[in-house]
């Protein structure tokens, strides 16, 4: 998903099909993720994030900021963690904790939120596609 100006913009959502994962390894997804994103905005010449926002926590940041390391890219990461609403950046040795009243979590929150529904809705649309297929079981 894509939030400018503090609100969704849909016209920049994109569905990703994973390629490289082998069974879930949430890892190397998102990975390939923001691999494929990112290569594509820099071969097209559309202006790059000010932001990559992941769902998680270190392992899923230390992902993201790989595949940006290998395009030679950089643009700040930050990674949730939603047990606690942890904030965690590569900059940074331990995470950040925002006070549950302030807007910026709320931002960061309604990001993942977003990334979830939309997901989701993804997730549901292929399996839904998967069952009318006439081989399947």
């Amino acid at each position: 998903v894509c939030f400018f100006g503090g609100e969704p913009n849909r016209d920049h959502y994109r569905r990703f099909r994973l390629r490289d994962a082998d069974g879930i390894d949430d890892f190397k997804a998102m990975a390939e993720v923001v691999s494929r994103r990112c290569r594509r905005l820099k071969s097209s010449g559309e202006p790059m994030p000010d932001l990559i926002l992941v769902d998680g926590g270190k392992g899923q940041l230390s992902s993201a900021h790989e595949a940006l390391e290998a395009l030679g890219l950089r643009i700040p990461v930050a990674a949730l963690a939603k047990r606690a609403e942890e904030i965690f950046m590569e900059d940074r040795p331990g995470s950040v904790v925002l006070d549950r009243g302030l807007p910026a979590l709320r931002l960061l929150q309604r990001l993942r939120d977003e990334a979830h529904r939309f997901g989701l809705a993804y997730h549901i649309l292929l399996r839904k596609k998967d069952m009318l297929r006439p081989d399947a079981g």
